[in-house]
């Protein structure tokens, strides 16, 4: 069995409870609804939260293994958080990568992905190596079908743009752009120093947009936002993934690739609140948590306030 579908251990959303009664006073875990796909669809909820166990990418690429230890422990962090927000939220379990096969993962993970936005919910995915990109791309096309132009925004010190012999956490734009001439590309955060030459140059080639970590925020965030929104119009729908590792280690040292002069949480933050205000937004995945080389829970627990905070302001 390369690849099954593994359903969340309700035991994972769990928490303080200071009041039973009052849904003012609940926290995620007295919110969450655990269900299966098809129990999704029966009963839509207005977030569907899948996980991808995967890290399979993240060796591929040669990176600190892992990620695939992710989602529940995101899970755990956010169901502590008080829910701040209406509708309900459904954990529909996780797509688990299982003897490096990583691309039959991903497909499943699309089909899943696909499955939540049919059944009327928006997808929250919690990887995983950012090899969860691929496979949440796929997702969100065959849920637009091939006609739909789609732009992927995602926040990263790293165009994931290699021309390496196996797909891998550092191949997924490259390989959606060479496949989808219905798809662009930005990416927000990426850093000289983390990227070669050849790999500036292959954006280049593939018309992909870009801004640079030392200029984002610049003109508190004009410029920046006035970018996402250019980039935005021109794409029926979008979709956004945050790599952990564009986030400075000192907050994110839980990751594969830690970044030293990387962006600060609360410009993610503003990053994510401006892009998940977008009416054409579907979905969001957070990748590259990996909670083996975490500090003190530090990057998982910064990974849950992260998810909360974009789905509080998702089409808000």
């Amino acid at each position: 069995m390369g690849v099954v579908d593994i359903y969340t251990d309700k035991d994972v959303w769990s928490g303080r409870i200071d009041d039973d009664t009052n849904p003012a006073s609940f926290r995620f875990h007295q919110v969450v609804q655990v269900k299966d796909l098809d129990e999704l669809k029966a009963s839509a909820g207005d977030f569907g939260i899948v996980g991808f166990e995967s890290d399979e990418g993240v060796r591929r690429n040669k990176g600190r293994l892992g990620a695939r230890e992710a989602p529940d422990a995101i899970r755990k962090q956010l169901a502590k958080l008080p829910y701040h927000f209406g509708g309900q939220t459904v954990d529909t379990g996780n797509v688990q990568c299982e003897e490096g096969n990583l691309e039959q993962a991903q497909v499943k993970l699309g089909r899943h992905v696909a499955g939540i936005l049919e059944a009327g919910s928006v997808p929250i995915i919690l990887g995983g190596g950012h090899e969860t990109l691929y496979g949440h791309y796929l997702g969100a096309r065959a849920y637009i079908g091939p006609d739909k132009t789609l732009g992927i925004i995602n926040i990263d010190a790293h165009f994931d743009m290699r021309n390496d012999p196996e797909p891998s956490s550092g191949t997924m734009f490259r390989q959606i752009l060479e496949e989808d001439d219905k798809a662009g590309y930005l990416c927000l955060g990426i850093q000289a120093f983390g990227n070669t030459k050849a790999l500036f140059e292959t954006a280049e080639k593939h018309g992909s947009a870009y801004i640079l970590e030392k200029d984002i925020g610049v003109n508190d965030f004009h410029e920046t936002f006035a970018a996402i929104d250019d980039f935005s119009k021109r794409y029926d729908y979008l979709i956004v993934t945050l790599c952990t590792d564009s986030i400075v280690a000192s907050a994110a040292p839980g990751v594969s690739a830690p970044s030293p002069l990387g962006l600060d949480p609360k410009t993610v933050r503003a990053l994510l609140t401006y892009v998940a205000g977008k009416r054409h937004l579907l979905s969001f995945d957070i990748s590259e948590v990996n909670p083996l080389v975490d500090e003190r829970d530090k990057t998982v627990k910064l990974a849950a306030h992260l998810v909360a905070e974009t789905m509080q302001n998702f089409h808000s």
